[in-house]
C-alpha cells in the first residue's frame, strides 16, 4: 500500500500533486512518501509485536538520512555493510544498540569504527573476518558481539543475482564449518562474544516457504550450540521479503510474521529482522520529461531525461516497474514502445515493447516502485549529475537531497601540472 494515486486526471503523492513538484525541482527526481514509509515500517513492527524482536531497516536499500530518520524516529534500528551507512545512520540519530553490520568484506578500519562506536553485533561471514574481528577489539581493549551469517543452501527462488542463501553464494558460512567456528571462538578467540545466529537467504522473495526452511534448518544449529553451553540470544532472519512491481503477490508482513513466530516459538530468542526494500520499495518513484519520441521500423522509442545511471534496476536484472503519466491523456490512446534514456549503452532502458499510453516530447512520467535500491545505487556515468530527492509529507514537501551540479562532478579531482607529471615520469 502506498499514498500515490490519481486525483483526476493528476498523479499525486500523498497531498501534492507531482507536477507541481517537478515545476520546482526539476526531472529526473526521486519522490518518496512520508506516510507509506511510516506505513511499511508499522507493518514489520506490528507483526512481532508478540515476541522480542528488532526491525533493523537495511541501509543499502535507499540510505537517504531524511529517509533513516523517518525510520529511526518511529524506533527502528539499522542494518549496515559499511562504514559510510554507519556514517550515514549515525548523523540520522540511530542508537548504536540497534545497529548490525553485515556484509562480506568489512575492512579494518570499519570495523575498528564500529567497535568504537558500541554497536549490538558484527554478522560475520568468513572464519577470517572472525579472526580479524577479534584481534581489532583486542587491541582497543573492547569485546565485540557477533553471529554468524549461515548458508542454510535455500534456493529463496528469486533473480540468481539477489539469491544469497545458497551454497554457489558468496554470503555466509556453511552451517557445519559455522558450528566449528562458534566452538573454536568460544574456547580460542578472548575478544568476540557469540550472541547470535544470522540468516539471510536473497532478496525480492514473494513466497513463505524458502523463510520456512531457513529457520528449520537454523533451529538445529542453535540447538546443538546451546548443548555446546554457547548462549544464543538473537535470531537474525535477514531481510527478503518482496514486493509488487507488477503481478507478484508477496505475503503481507503480518502473514510473514504469523510464520516466522509459529516457527520459532519457545526458542527464548530475540528476532532481528533487516527489511529494506519492503519498507522503502514502494514509498518512492522515479519523476522524469519526455524528450523525444522516435519511430523506427520495428521500435517506437520514448526517450526520457532520466537513465540507467539514475535507476540500474531495469538494465542489471531486468526488473519490471510500472510507468504512469503524471498528467493522463485519454484522448491520444496508447503505442507499444521502448522506454529509454540517454546514456551511451544499449542496456539504458526503463521499459522494452510495453503498451504504453502515447506519451509526447514534454510530457512527464512516473517510473514507479523506485524507492529502494534506486538512489543509492545511482552513479555520474557520462558524467550525469545524481537526481535530487524530495520527501512529501502530507500536503508540504521538502528537498532532502540536492540535484548535482557540473561542479559536484569534478569535486576532488585536479588537473596534473606540467612540472609534477616530468617529475612523475623522471622516477618512474
Amino acid at each position: 500500500m502506498h499514498f500515490f494515486d490519481y486525483r483526476g486526471n493528476k498523479l499525486y503523492a500523498e497531498g501534492v500533486s507531482i507536477e507541481k513538484i517537478i515545476k520546482e525541482v526539476g526531472t529526473p527526481c526521486y519522490i518518496y512518501s512520508h506516510k507509506t514509509l511510516v506505513r511499511h515500517y508499522h507493518a514489520f513492527d506490528d507483526a512481532f509485536s508478540s515476541v522480542p524482536h528488532l526491525i533493523c531497516y537495511s541501509v543499502k536499500a535507499n540510505s537517504n538520512i531524511a529517509v533513516l530518520n523517518t525510520f529511526i524516529k518511529e524506533g527502528s534500528g539499522v542494518d549496515i555493510v559499511s562504514g559510510g551507512e554507519l556514517f550515514r545512520a549515525l548523523k540520522a540519530g540511530a542508537n548504536p544498540k540497534k545497529i548490525v553490520y553485515s556484509g562480506v568484506g568489512k575492512r579494518e578500519d570499519e570495523i575498528e569504527y564500529a567497535l568504537k562506536t558500541g554497536i549490538l553485533m558484527f554478522n560475520v561471514e568468513s572464519p577470517e573476518e572472525l579472526r580479524a574481528i577479534n584481534k581489532i577489539a583486542g587491541r582497543l581493549k573492547k569485546k565485540a558481539n557477533f553471529a554468524i551469517r549461515v548458508n542454510p543452501d535455500v534456493d529463496p527462488k528469486t533473480h540468481p543475482y539477489i539469491s544469497t542463501g545458497l551454497k554457489k553464494n558468496k554470503f555466509g558460512i556453511e552451517t557445519k564449518e559455522a558450528l566449528k567456528e562458534y566452538v573454536y571462538a568460544k574456547n580460542n578467540l578472548k575478544n568476540v562474544v557469540p550472541i547470535g545466529v544470522d540468516c539471510h537467504i536473497g532478496s525480492q522473495i514473494t513466497q513463505l516457504s524458502p523463510f520456512v526452511d531457513a529457520i528449520k534448518k537454523t533451529k538445529n544449529l542453535i540447538a546443538m550450540l546451546r548443548k555446546q553451553g554457547i548462549d544464543i540470544k538473537y535470531l537474525d532472519m535477514g531481510g527478503g521479503l518482496g514486493i509488487t512491481y507488477d503481478k507478484e503477490a508477496p505475503p503481507h508482513p503480518s502473514r510473514y510474521g504469523k510464520v516466522v513466530c509459529d516457527e520459532t516459538k519457545g526458542l527464548g530468542l530475540t528476532l532481528i529482522f533487516e527489511p529494506g526494500r519492503a519498507m522503502v520499495g514502494n514509498a518512492g518513484i522515479l519523476a522524469a520529461k519526455v524528450l523525444y519520441t522516435k519511430q523506427g521500423t520495428k521500435k517506437n522509442f520514448i526517450i526520457v531525461d532520466a537513465g540507467m545511471n539514475d535507476l540500474a534496476r531495469p538494465s542489471l536484472y531486468g526488473s519490471y516497474h510500472a510507468i504512469k503519466p503524471v498528467v493522463k491523456n485519454n484522448s491520444r490512446g496508447e503505442i507499444i514502445a521502448d522506454v529509454v534514456g540517454p546514456i551511451c549503452e544499449s542496456g539504458d532502458f526503463f521499459a522494452k515493447d510495453r503498451e504504453l499510453p502515447a506519451f509526447k516530447s514534454g510530457d512527464l512520467m512516473a517510473i514507479m516502485s523506485a524507492g529502494a535500491y534506486g538512489f543509492s545505487m545511482s552513479s555520474n556515468y557520462n558524467s550525469r549529475p545524481r537526481a535530487c530527492e524530495v520527501m512529501v509529507n502530507g500536503n508540504i514537501f521538502s528537498v532532502i537531497r540536492e540535484r548535482e551540479t557540473y561542479k559536484d562532478l569534478v569535486k576532488g579531482e585536479r588537473v596534473i601540472k606540467a612540472k609534477e607529471l616530468r617529475s612523475f615520469c623522471f622516477y618512474s
